[in-house]
Formats: structure tokens, C-alpha cells, sequence
């Protein structure tokens, strides 16, 4: 049996049980069906060696549940960002990441992977009590993996490829552009990375309304820029909406939508398997990897340019384009300015007019109407008419209506 141990390998399991601890939250151990007790146990040992401050739990006849909680307006920096700081590496791993470090202090020394085998063997190694050895694949591999990072680069000499450390010429940010962007960007853990740099001191940023789990979807969100950048399409591990299963979806990224009142992120791709451009959820998302590029992403992107106009949320529905027209008026006295500033303030892609006697009214010709209805519920007091082209979607506002009314025994004959 293994001790537990803080570091972690995967982090998509990390991800996993920290959504749960503290994205949907309130579960107790035996209902972490999918894992093993010990499994569950490890997990929440290795959250609460992070975030052990901010863990919490009730108890209830069920049994003990764990959850996270975070006040955003008490902290300086997302705390959720150290799951980010912890990878797992063996003695090996470590040892020679400093070996290669030390050898190549400087950009101006430069080696073939074969010399520093060589250097490593004969200068480093040697001296141990028990030699130690380090085999040429290895050391490729980690050459390899330093390239990809951008710690390191290769030349061509003739035949011969040379390492050189990467030269640190890029000036950090100031610290105050550093704290703002850790906080509010997407993949903002790349600043909370470049902060770790600089001398510590207090953030003078507060947020009032901080969504910082998307911090969680860091990786996935890099792999999805890193796509649209090259104009390339994806491979992403979807969660079904219904029954929660795994399942792969080849798709091009086209944009990211982040909710600014829920924080919620989305992915919006097309589809080549449906022929439709369609919205994921981010936190249903765990794992995504880089396809080859496409020669239809400009076409793409204009496309979903195309119905931005029309969008109220991400419901993009079957992605032909239709659109939905729906519209209220709503009725503000003579000192209800507040009335006709929030509309103004919420119409999103809507227009307002003002027509006589206070009454004002909101319409909007979109992708999916039903998505308003929330949104449309919140001026009920004052609704003087609502109309749809969806003829579904009036009828279930007109439902909604009726069942306020009974709820609070009112008869409703006049909706």
C-alpha cells in the first residue's frame, strides 16, 4: 500500500474531487461512487495540504461532508492556483533538472546531448559512493521537454544539434499589472507563476463578485488558445449532459465566452460530426489535445461573427442562423428612472424605446429566445405585454405566470 504523498501526477483527478469539493460541493465519502474510500481520502488530504484554511464540513445523518469555502473579498491572490504548484517527480527527475541547470548556466555554453551525458557522468555522477547513472534516452526526453518549455534551445552545427539555456531578455510586467491579471484573465495562473518572482507584498485589488474556478480549466483553456491561434482543431473529452459519461468530440475552437455574471466558462466549437457550432461548458471538459489545422477556420470564425448579434447567452441551437423575435413593455412611473437604467444597462443586444405614458419597450431578435425568460421574469410586477414569434416560448412564460399566481392563491384570470 503506498503512502499518500502531497505531490500530484495527474491533475486531471485533482480536478476532478476539487470540482466537487468546491464547484458543486456538499457530498459525503460513500457518495464518491466512481473511486475507491482510499482514493477519496488521498485526495482530500492532498486539497487540505493547499487549502486547508478554507476547508470546511457539516455533518449530517448521511454521513461527513467536505466542502471548500472562499471568501474573495478577504484574499489577495486565488488560492485555488497552488493546485498548479504541485507536480510530482522522482529523486531522478530532480536531481538532473539541476545538473543540466548548472551546466548550462549561461546561454554562452552550449552542448550536444552526447557531451552532456559525458559531463553528467564524468563530473557529477562519479563521485558518489553508489554511482549513480543517467542513460541517453532519459536525458534526451527532459532535453526534449526543456525545448517545449522554452527553458532551453537547439542550434545545428552541422550534423551536431547543441542545447543552450534560454536567454531571459523579457522584462516582468510591474507588480500591480501582475496581481490584476492573475485575478481577473484567463489563464491567469500564468501571473500568479511570474508573481512567485518578484518580492511579496499585499495585492491592492479587492473583487466584490471573484469567479476564480475557472482556474481549474487552466491547461484545457491554454490547449484551446494555443488552437486557435494556429487556426487547428481539437480533440476534447465531453461530460454528457445527461448521464455524466465520457465521451470524445472532435472540434474546431472558435471563441471563449466567459458569463460576466456567473463567471461560468464556455467553449464554442464547430462540429464537424453534427455540421453545427455549438457551445461546451468548460468545467464539463477534461482533457483536450491538438489536431492538425484546418483550412475552414476563417470561414468558421466568420460564421459564428455572423450570429454574435443575435446571441443572448451561448445557446447557439441547431446553428443555422435563425433567429427568434421577442419583446415586453413594461411600465415605470415618472420617479422609476432606476426602471429604464437597467434596461438600458441589461438589453445586451436588445433595443429599448420609450413609448407614451411610461411605458418603455425591450425587444430582440435572437438565437434562442427561451434563454430571456430568466432574465424577463425579474420586471413581472410591471410587464404590460410580452410577445414572441416562438410561440413555445410564450406559452411556458404564460405557464410560469399561472403556477406564480397559484403558488400564492391568486387566481390568474387575467393571464
Amino acid at each position: 500500500m503506498s503512502a499518500y504523498r502531497e505531490l500530484i501526477k495527474n491533475f486531471g483527478r485533482i480536478r476532478a474531487y476539487m470540482r466537487e469539493f468546491y464547484v458543486y460541493g456538499f457530498k459525503h465519502r460513500e457518495q464518491y461512487a466512481a473511486k475507491s474510500p482510499r482514493s477519496y481520502d488521498d485526495e482530500r488530504r492532498r486539497v487540505e495540504s493547499w487549502l486547508g484554511d478554507h476547508m470546511g464540513f457539516v455533518r449530517t445523518p448521511e454521513g461527513k461532508n467536505m466542502f471548500l469555502s472562499i471568501d474573495s473579498r478577504r484574499m489577495d491572490h486565488n488560492p485555488l492556483y497552488k493546485a498548479w504548484k504541485a507536480k510530482s517527480f522522482t529523486d531522478g527527475d530532480i536531481t538532473l533538472h539541476f545538473i543540466l541547470l548548472d551546466i548550462l548556466h549561461t546561454p554562452e555554453k552550449a552542448f550536444s546531448a552526447g557531451e552532456l551525458l559525458r559531463i553528467i557522468d564524468g563530473e557529477y555522477l562519479s563521485s558518489f559512493e553508489t554511482p549513480l547513472a543517467v542513460d541517453e534516452s532519459t536525458l534526451r526526453k527532459k532535453l526534449k521537454e526543456y525545448v517545449s518549455e522554452g527553458i532551453l534551445t537547439t542550434e545545428k552545427q552541422g550534423k551536431r544539434v547543441l542545447y543552450r539555456r534560454v536567454k531571459d531578455t523579457v522584462a516582468l510586467p510591474s507588480r500591480d499589472v501582475l496581481d490584476l491579471f492573475s485575478e481577473i484573465l484567463p489563464c491567469g495562473v500564468i501571473g500568479s507563476f511570474l508573481i512567485d518572482r518578484t518580492v511579496e507584498r499585499d495585492s491592492p485589488f479587492r473583487f466584490k463578485h471573484h469567479y476564480i474556478t475557472g482556474t481549474l480549466e487552466s491547461d484545457l483553456m491554454a490547449v484551446l488558445f494555443h488552437a486557435m491561434g494556429k487556426g487547428a482543431s481539437v480533440t476534447v473529452t465531453n461530460a454528457a449532459r445527461r448521464t455524466g459519461e465520457p465521451k470524445r468530440v472532435r472540434a474546431v475552437p472558435l471563441r471563449i465566452y466567459i458569463s460576466v455574471q456567473s463567471g461560468r466558462q464556455y467553449l464554442v466549437a464547430y462540429v464537424p460530426e453534427q455540421n453545427r457550432i455549438r457551445a461546451f461548458r468548460l468545467d464539463y471538459l477534461s482533457a483536450a489535445s491538438l489536431e492538425e489545422p484546418t483550412p475552414r477556420f476563417g470561414e468558421l470564425r466568420a460564421r459564428l461573427d455572423a450570429m454574435e448579434p443575435f446571441l443572448w447567452g451561448v445557446n447557439l441551437k441547431d446553428g443555422s442562423g435563425k433567429t427568434e423575435m421577442i419583446s415586453f413593455t413594461v411600465k415605470a412611473g415618472y420617479n422609476e428612472g432606476y426602471i429604464v437604467d437597467r434596461l438600458q444597462r441589461e438589453k445586451r443586444t436588445g433595443q429599448v424605446e420609450c413609448l407614451e405614458n411610461g411605458l418603455y419597450r425591450f425587444s430582440a431578435q435572437v438565437q434562442d429566445a427561451r434563454e430571456l425568460l430568466p432574465w424577463i421574469r425579474t420586471f413581472l410586477c410591471r410587464i404590460v405585454t410580452f410577445e414572441c414569434s416562438n410561440t413555445n416560448v410564450k406559452e411556458q412564460f404564460l405557464r410560469d405566470l399561472k403556477a406564480m399566481y397559484a403558488i400564492y392563491g391568486l387566481g390568474g384570470d387575467s393571464v
